[in-house]
């Protein structure tokens, strides 16, 4: 069974779930989902940035099967850094990111809310939560400055320290909401608080389970309460737009995750 265009949502999940690049991960989830995440990095070691010729291909591809593509952006950027240099690197990588997929048709921008490299928010002052906050308004304001891309495409995803920290930022600047329920569950947060408050904000949602003390693991290891409280969510305020990304990355965790997704067809 497929469970492409069979929810009142876009389904969907990364571009990582076989061992190869992300064309072939493409061409293997092509009629299995309605949208496609695309993790996409670049480093002085490494990099999977597609070429042109393969932006071409992702492009028909999506036009073929009626996929979008929600992009998520580089991991290693750092919005809220107090380094201005930095922030001006960061937002640089994001709108290299931006032009390159400027022809997919895409879901959204999938962003993260960082200070830096193994820096723990949570245990920063309120000095320090406040120069965050407005080191994100700056990177914000310089990104917005550099794209034509509406904001409400760029989605913050929240991460381990509490959403209403950066919720003010998000606000202000009209931006939309990655709501991450694998981590609300990994990290202990109220699962059901955080959608009734941020729900209608939320683009794209990432489910995930957590296994061995790990998250982005096959649903199979998800609290089923949570999933049932998201799916009755998403039942009761559709929007067809919104994407529902299994963040996993592999075939098996794909494989058993659609399995769980099989009771909830109508």
């Amino acid at each position: 069974m497929t469970l492409k265009q069979q929810f009142p949502f876009r389904f969907g999940t990364s571009s990582y779930i076989i061992p190869a690049d992300i064309i072939p991960n493409v061409e293997f989830l092509k009629d299995k989902v309605d949208d496609i995440e695309l993790v996409l990095f670049e480093s002085d070691e490494f990099s999977n940035l597609p070429s042109p010729a393969d932006m071409q291909k992702l492009a028909e591809l999506a036009e073929e099967w009626a996929l979008t593509y929600s992009v998520h952006l580089p991991l290693d950027v750092y919005l809220g850094h107090p380094d201005r240099r930095e922030r001006e690197r960061s937002v640089g990588k994001c709108l290299r990111i931006i032009e390159l997929t400027r022809d997919l048709p895409k879901s959204a921008y999938v962003m993260h809310f960082e200070a830096g490299p193994g820096v723990d928010i949570n245990a920063f002052s309120t000095d320090e939560n406040r120069r965050f906050t407005e080191a994100l308004r700056d990177s914000i304001t310089m990104l917005l400055q550099g794209t034509s891309v509406p904001v409400s495409e760029f989605c913050v995803e929240n991460l381990n320290y509490p959403f209403e920290l950066v919720w003010p930022v998000v606000e202000e600047f009209g931006l939309s909401v990655t709501l991450d329920v694998g981590h609300l569950e990994f990290y202990g947060f109220p699962t059901g608080e955080y959608l009734e408050r941020y729900l209608p904000h939320a683009k794209v949602l990432h489910l995930h389970g957590t296994l061995e003390g790990k998250d982005h693991n096959s649903l199979a290891f998800m609290n089923p309460e949570a999933l049932d409280l998201v799916m009755n969510a998403l039942t009761d305020a559709p929007v067809p737009g919104r994407v529902f990304t299994l963040e996993i990355f592999s075939q098996e965790d794909f494989d058993s995750s659609c399995m769980v997704m099989e009771r909830f067809i109508s």
